[in-house]
């Protein structure tokens, strides 16, 4: 089996001095790396019933895109402010020094669909966790989050409120 760590590039310093970056380009390049990659996120939620997949913006759109394809089900997506063209919800969250807004459609999940939302990393947890605030709006019922990476010593699992957070990939520190 593969070892999907190698085809992480770490980047160090970007996009600013003391972040080391987890680059996933190298991964998405490898078509045995990236299907071993969906098949195991699919996996991860395989007794789950799922009506919709919610990628985030903008990597998590790849890999839910394949996600959702697998499963049969559509994808929804969420998108930073004004980049969507039709009336959207709307959630403001923290950044380390400044805020970020992200939008969904307010037609994207009808009340009571089962869905999973997806993205390249959990850090910090401040966009999955908006995202996931949005969806609640929308009446969605979450059945967890799917993470290519999880940096476990960011703790970004807690900001998701006990949503079935899990990962491929963990980093401890």
């Amino acid at each position: 089996m593969l070892d999907l760590k190698e085809y992480i590039r770490e980047v160090p310093d970007w996009p600013k001095v003391g972040v080391n970056f987890k680059d996933i380009t190298p991964l998405l390049q490898d078509g045995e790396a990236f299907r071993l990659v969906i098949d195991n996120l699919v996996d991860l939620y395989k007794d789950e019933k799922v009506d919709l997949v919610v990628g985030i913006d903008a990597r998590g759109f790849i890999l839910a895109s394949a996600v959702a394809y697998k499963l049969g089900v559509g994808l929804a997506i969420v998108r930073k402010k004004g980049k969507l063209p039709c009336k959207t919800v709307s959630q403001e969250y923290a950044l380390e020094y400044a805020s970020n807004t992200i939008e969904m459609h307010e037609d994207s999940i009808r009340p009571g669909q089962k869905i999973l939302m997806v993205d390249d990393v959990l850090a910090t947890g401040g966009t999955m966790a908006a995202a996931c605030e949005i969806a609640k709006k929308l009446g969605a019922e979450i059945v967890g989050a799917a993470f290519l990476i999880i940096l476990d010593f960011l703790k970004g699992g807690e900001k998701l409120n006990g949503i079935n957070a899990k990962g491929l990939i963990h980093y401890m520190g």
